[in-house]
């Protein structure tokens, strides 16, 4: 997967990028970043990308016609065309299952806004969607830009050392995951549950699988809402509540 960001900061970016599981995605050749600085298409002598916004009003906007020449170049250095992602507060929420559809694709550009923004007609005719990562704003696009690669290259194949870490990860199939534990198996802050020492694997899936409905009900309920649980999921859910009513009850 081919991933280019346009940004005032390349630096920051590709910083970001450099380490961990999507660092190693770009050793093994499964992941490309490329950055693109808008001042480097720029023709005036302080390489300008920025002016005062009609209307009046504080800050900056970044105009259309460096952007518009970066994105030219952007899309003329390689084959397959990209699909453009705005990072903006104002998109629709990044989740698990937008993340997958875009890791699907072969090649997509990261437009980051600084200032008050990019102006409005190069998202009209130049973006494909717009994302936010949360409902809040930050100075600009990259750390944004930064979330969004960390979570597409994770995906891609061979990035994780063991494959199965993904399918296991929170929402991976709607639901929070369980918890984990590592030694030692006693500590003063508690101890490993004992099916987890058993060696029973059908034991240890029906208590992870139990462990993340139940995770899920109690901090993110939203997630069950109108969500069909099957029969034994559902009885799992149910003892769950049960014991958690008993341990509350016991508590007060």
């Amino acid at each position: 997967m081919r991933i280019d960001v346009v940004t005032l900061f390349p630096g920051l970016v590709r910083e970001c990028v450099s380490v961990g599981v999507v660092g190693r995605a770009q050793k093994r050749g499964l992941l490309q970043v490329y950055t693109w600085n808008p001042r480097d298409h720029t023709h005036d002598p302080h390489r300008t990308v920025d002016a005062t916004s009609y209307g009046g009003g504080p800050g900056m906007v970044m105009m259309i016609e460096p952007l518009r020449r970066t994105l030219a170049a952007v899309s003329g250095a390689a084959a397959e065309p990209a699909h453009v992602v705005y990072l903006s507060p104002q998109g629709a929420r990044l989740t698990q299952d937008k993340v997958v559809a875009l890791a699907g694709l072969p090649r997509i550009t990261l437009l980051c806004g600084r200032y008050e923004g990019v102006d409005e007609r190069v998202l009209a005719h130049a973006v494909d969607e717009e994302v936010s990562i949360g409902d809040y704003v930050l100075s600009g696009g990259e750390l944004a830009a930064a979330v969004v690669i960390d979570a597409l290259g994770r995906l891609q194949e061979g990035a994780l050392n063991d494959a199965r870490s993904a399918l296991e990860d929170s929402f991976s199939d709607g639901l929070l995951d369980c918890p984990h534990y590592a030694k030692p198996v006693h500590d003063a802050w508690g101890s490993v549950p004992e099916v987890l020492l058993s060696g029973d694997h059908a034991a240890i899936a029906r208590w992870r699988r139990q462990q993340a409905l139940g995770r899920t009900w109690l901090r993110r309920p939203d997630l069950l809402a109108g969500r069909d649980l099957d029969a034994g999921s559902q009885a799992l859910l149910d003892a769950f509540r049960l014991n958690h009513a008993k341990a509350s009850d016991g508590e007060n």
